[in-house]
């Protein structure tokens, strides 16, 4: 089985490009610092740097929402490859292939860390202000819904 899971933050924004052809397709690299979890002994914390990329809407995903210092989960697989540079040297090459990508800090947070993405994230729909409560996160439940829940 080949499955990564990464959390990290992006190093720089992604650079996107398009394939060619009529079919064009959008591809989105951008490194990761992965904290390891234990830091060397003068207490100094260690990062990995890990490349991936992502193909797709998941490439144009990233290309408006992900920016240099944003906080990220990453699943997908590793892939390797090679290829031969300009000077004949063979080079070897390891990516996570992005399978799934999400944030992983809220929007407020992100923003006090002076990361502020190109366009607005996106945000899950929230309850009709009548419905949230104060402040606390939770939405009210009338009472006597009780039998309409699937659960006890």
């Amino acid at each position: 089985m080949n499955k990564v899971i990464l959390m990290g933050r992006l190093t720089r924004d992604p650079e996107v490009r398009y394939s060619a052809g009529e079919n064009s397709t959008a591809v989105a690299r951008y490194t990761l610092a992965v904290d390891r979890r234990f830091g060397r002994r003068d207490g100094e914390a260690t990062a990995d740097f890990i490349g991936c990329v992502a193909f797709g809407r998941s490439a144009e995903f990233a290309e408006k929402y992900f920016r240099q210092g944003l906080k990220v989960v990453v699943t997908g697989r590793i892939q390797t490859g090679s290829y031969t540079n300009r000077d004949g040297q063979k080079v070897y090459t390891t990516d996570v292939v992005v399978e799934d990508q999400e944030f992983a800090e809220s929007k407020a947070a992100s923003a006090e860390r002076g990361v502020m993405p190109a366009a607005p994230m996106p945000t899950p729909s929230a309850p009709a202000p009548s419905q949230a409560s104060a402040g606390d996160g939770f939405m009210n439940i009338p009472d006597g819904i009780d039998e309409e829940l699937p659960f006890n």
